[in-house]
């Protein structure tokens, strides 16, 4: 399997690029979307991003529309939203399926690394309360599921997209992780 830095991926503004420029780095990897009821986590995203980077965090935004089509818009107009609605400053990157027979190769390696997520249940229970049929695992579950990747390369955490991005169970891994040189 390559190496989670060898994988390519795109920036929002379709520069070829992969995950490499952030090798050493503690990496929050986060599926995201515009037009979610978890979009307002974009706040608390940035927040934890200009919080920790100092420190060796880096947030990395994958915006998808997997999930009820709700991120639709082109890379240029979600860029513009982040921007103007949650002031984001953390790296995003061209939109990719995160989910189903055309997932990107990025995620698939997250979620072989690590099947389940951590929080798991009440967000799959409130979909399935409002009708709606979710993926099984280890599929991502929803918009605004969060991968920790270690400073060398590993996913070491995986947490539901209700998790919120201060939830203890997130700073305490990205805490720990940040401790390891």
């Amino acid at each position: 399997m390559a190496s989670i830095y060898d994988i390519p991926v795109q920036s929002i503004s379709g520069d070829a690029t992969t995950l490499a420029p952030y090798r050493g780095k503690v990496l929050l990897v986060v599926n995201v979307a515009s037009k979610c009821g978890l979009t307002p986590q974009y706040e608390g995203l940035e927040k934890l991003y200009e919080d920790r980077r100092a420190d060796g965090l880096e947030v990395l935004g994958f915006p998808a529309n997997n999930f009820k089509e709700q991120e639709p818009g082109s890379d240029a107009e979600i860029q513009q939203f982040c921007s103007l609605t949650y002031n984001v400053q953390f790296p995003l990157f061209s939109k990719i399926s995160v989910a189903g027979n055309d997932r990107h190769p990025l995620y698939s390696q997250l979620t072989e690394a690590l099947p389940r997520a951590t929080g798991e249940g009440p967000m799959r229970d409130r979909l399935a309360g409002f009708g709606i049929e979710t993926n099984a695992e280890p599929e991502v579950l929803w918009n605004f599921e969060k991968f920790v990747i270690s400073r060398d390369g590993q996913v070491v955490a995986r947490f539901a997209p209700d998790v919120a991005p201060d939830d203890p169970r997130i700073q305490q891994v990205i805490d720990a992780e940040l401790a390891k040189q």
